[in-house]
């Protein structure tokens, strides 16, 4: 970890790093200082500065400074037609660039009034639901790694691999991954298709029980996150936290339950939820979440339906004046998608509601009163990507 001195102040002038306040709780025998956190990628989460204020090794406020890999991309997409913008969405939240197309798609084919044929709609649930397991297992990987324990991320890889090879075959892109239409998607699966996604199936319910040994109960990373960041319901509402983050404070929400799109109705699932909201639910949440996820692929394989993937197909898209809105349930959370067109083959106007940027606002909330080591934790199981806060 690169820890360095905040290096934008002068305390003996009275300065103060941005987003502090003046007043001090520091004493006499206190050791209050301002540390850097980044810009680097702190426990791999992506290009982040965090302005730390600590007492010693404890925490009395952290302010994450924002921006390192901006790119401007709702300002990009107004110079864009609107199939040349799709392929932005992967660019957001990178770990699920499908549910991002399909967010994106939902709201041209609102605009539009375009039908998705049954084929379609399942390829796109499975698909949806393979990226959600996927990115799961990058972050179960890597959570364990923050915390020390660096065979989860051998573990994690090896399954997850099983489904990136499926996206390459598709798509030929193995992250950035863009395949969704207006409609449908731009091809139809390969034959090989159903048959890799039953053996991921195979694989995963095996897998699951592994992570649990391996990771779960694990005594020292119970007591690295057992009453770790709890973050309470009413907080979680009030800062419009979504995904696992949410739920885990008891919140039943997900949107393929409570505002269904595509065929998600169709499907038996459950939405976990926790009750205490600290790390270690969040940590619990995200594990179940992969069964249920399986449990929908093992649904969509046995009434995979033949027939047309794709309603209809345009070289060019000419939304109608007017505002749309979609919004789905990716790995981290809710991911909204606003439109505004004026008639031609631009917007006028988009934007993304990220799941990460509400989530992450509760980083103060969470790691005040605890311990510097204690940020890894909470950072780990906000699981939020930098891409997605920056757009």
């Amino acid at each position: 970890m690169n820890l360095e001195p905040v290096n934008n102040f002068n305390p003996d002038e009275g300065g103060i790093p941005e987003g502090f306040s003046r007043t001090s709780s520091a004493t006499k025998s206190s050791e209050e200082y301002f540390l850097n956190m980044g810009p680097q990628h702190p426990s791999t989460h992506g290009v982040l500065r965090l302005v730390l204020r600590l007492d010693g090794e404890s925490v009395l406020g952290v302010v994450p400074h924002l921006g390192y890999v901006h790119r401007g991309l709702e300002k990009v997409a107004e110079n864009q037609t609107y199939l040349q913008n799709i392929h932005l969405t992967d660019r957001l939240d990178y770990l699920s660039s499908h549910i991002n197309n399909l967010g994106y798609c939902m709201a041209m084919e609102q605009a539009l009034d375009i039908g998705i044929p049954e084929r379609g709609e399942y390829i796109r649930v499975m698909i949806c639901e393979l990226q959600r397991i996927q990115s799961h297992l990058l972050w179960w990987g890597v959570s364990g790694m923050d915390l020390g324990a660096i065979t989860t991320f051998l573990y994690g890889f090896k399954e997850r691999e099983l489904i990136t090879d499926i996206f390459e075959e598709l798509c030929g892109a193995r992250l950035t991954m863009n395949f969704f239409r207006p409609g449908g998607s731009f091809a139809d699966v390969t034959d090989g298709f159903i048959p890799r996604i039953k053996q991921v199936i195979e694989i995963m319910h095996k897998a699951l029980d592994e992570y649990n040994t391996l990771l779960t109960g694990n005594i020292i990373f119970q007591e690295r996150t057992k009453n770790i960041g709890i973050l309470s319901k009413e907080t979680a509402l009030s800062y419009g936290c979504s995904g696992a983050v949410l739920r885990a404070s008891g919140v039943s929400y997900d949107v393929r339950k409570n505002d269904p799109y595509s065929i998600y109705d169709r499907f038996e699932f459950d939405v976990p939820i926790g009750s205490i909201g600290d790390c270690f639910d969040r940590y619990c949440l995200k594990i179940e979440e992969m069964a249920q996820s399986v449990r929908i692929l093992e649904q969509a394989v046995q009434t995979f339906p033949e027939g047309p993937y794709r309603s209809q197909q345009k070289a060019v898209y000419k939304l109608p004046k007017g505002s749309y809105y979609s919004q789905v349930e990716t790995a981290r959370g809710l991911l909204g998608t606003y439109i505004v067109a004026e008639g031609g083959p631009k917007p006028y106007r988009v934007k993304f509601r990220s799941p990460s940027f509400s989530n992450l606002n509760i980083l103060n909330e969470l790691a005040v009163g605890h311990k510097l080591a204690d940020i890894v934790t909470i950072l780990a199981t906000l699981d939020f990507v930098v891409p997605d806060l920056d757009r």
